[in-house]
């Protein structure tokens, strides 16, 4: 029994084993290009699956994993023509994921980058962001 608690205890220590208590407070929106989707995993329980649109042609969204850095509920975009941003999760100097207006777009390619949602998810990623801490929120983007 000691000896399987030192290797638990160790196994916390480096990482590798987590408690469930970290885990359930961690929140995780993941971004694939490919199918214009997003899911929104807390605790390690997938938790929504959202239409997205990230970034048209000529466009880049960045591929990568990032912590969010800042939140703006009410955020206009200083690049665009004052263009709305709300529920705006930074994540990646000026990449954002948001809602959009332009909810007929939704599920294909559309943005300068971010990565945009419907602004009723948005609001509810925003939530999440909030109830678990910026450094518990992790944005995950893939081809």
């Amino acid at each position: 029994m000691k000896r399987v608690l030192s290797l638990l205890s160790i196994l916390v220590l480096v990482g590798v084993f987590q408690p469930s208590a970290v885990l359930a407070a961690q929140l995780v929106a993941q971004v694939s290009i490919s199918t214009q989707t997003m899911t929104v995993i807390q605790g390690g329980k997938v938790i929504h699956s959202w239409k997205v649109s990230t970034a048209r042609r000529g466009k880049v969204t960045p591929v990568g994993s990032w912590t969010a850095k800042w939140l703006s509920r009410n955020h206009r975009s200083s690049r665009y023509n004052n263009a709305p941003m709300p529920y705006a999760i930074f994540y990646n100097g000026h990449y954002a994921v948001h809602g959009t207006d332009q909810i007929g777009r939704l599920g294909t390619p559309a943005s300068a980058g971010c990565i945009r949602l419907h602004p009723q998810n948005a609001a509810k990623l925003f939530a999440l962001a909030q109830q678990v801490g910026l450094k518990n929120t992790r944005i995950v983007v893939r081809r």
